[in-house]
């Protein structure tokens, strides 16, 4: 069986997309440290995620340059993480240029590895991040196939991309993804907050799917 390169955040989507691949690869787990708010439960997260789908081989990766840079609400204690989920614009939780960082050292590793696929949980609900796009997908995967070896092929894979939350939800229940070991919440590392936009959009996806999210959350 091939391997494929997932980026585990240890959040819902990336939960979907190992699911997913765990059909048609062998998988290599990748978790990036940032210095984010929630940097160790995500690490957590990652870490059952991982021991869930047996995953082949697995990889840390400190990226605290990401924090040194700064620019998101995720980085930046100073500012105030939105409870917003229809935003205008690009909401102060986008990470500058995060996914094609995270991207770029998924196919490094995949290249390492002879690898033949690089998974995402990006998907277009969150097309408020540019990053999160499929024109953004399809330009990467140009980018890849020219700065890679003539002998290499990546593909970038985004599952997701044309689901909402609720059918990204329905998915993983149909997959049996164990959601009980994700990780969503922007600002909390106990109970999640069902503040944050990103606990929001899961309540939201979850209701919508008429299903009940198993993680806990502060009352």
């Amino acid at each position: 069986m091939s391997t494929a390169v997932i980026l585990v955040s240890g959040g819902l989507d990336s939960c979907v997309a190992a699911a997913i691949a765990q059909h048609t690869h062998a998988l290599a787990f990748l978790h990036l440290n940032y210095r984010q708010r929630t940097q160790a439960r995500e690490l957590k997260a990652f870490e059952l995620l991982a021991d869930h789908f047996a995953a082949s081989a697995r990889l840390v990766v400190d990226v605290s340059y990401m924090h040194q840079i700064g620019g998101s609400s995720l980085l930046d204690p100073d500012m105030v993480v939105p409870t917003d989920t229809q935003e205008h614009g690009v909401p102060n939780t986008y990470v500058p240029f995060r996914n094609a960082n995270l991207l770029g050292i998924g196919v490094a590793w995949a290249e390492t590895l002879g690898a033949e696929a690089v998974y995402i949980g990006a998907h277009q609900e969150e097309s408020f991040y540019p990053d999160c796009r499929s024109e953004f997908i399809a330009a990467y995967q140009q980018m890849v196939a020219l700065g890679t070896r003539p002998e290499t092929h990546i593909d970038i894979r985004a599952p997701l991309i044309t689901l909402d939350k609720a059918a990204i939800v329905q998915r993983g229940l149909d997959l049996k993804a164990p959601f009980d070991l994700t990780w969503s919440c922007y600002q909390s590392e106990d109970l999640a907050c069902g503040q944050c936009s990103s606990c929001r959009l899961r309540l939201k996806g979850f209701a919508q799917a008429r299903a009940k999210d198993p993680i806990p959350y502060a009352p």
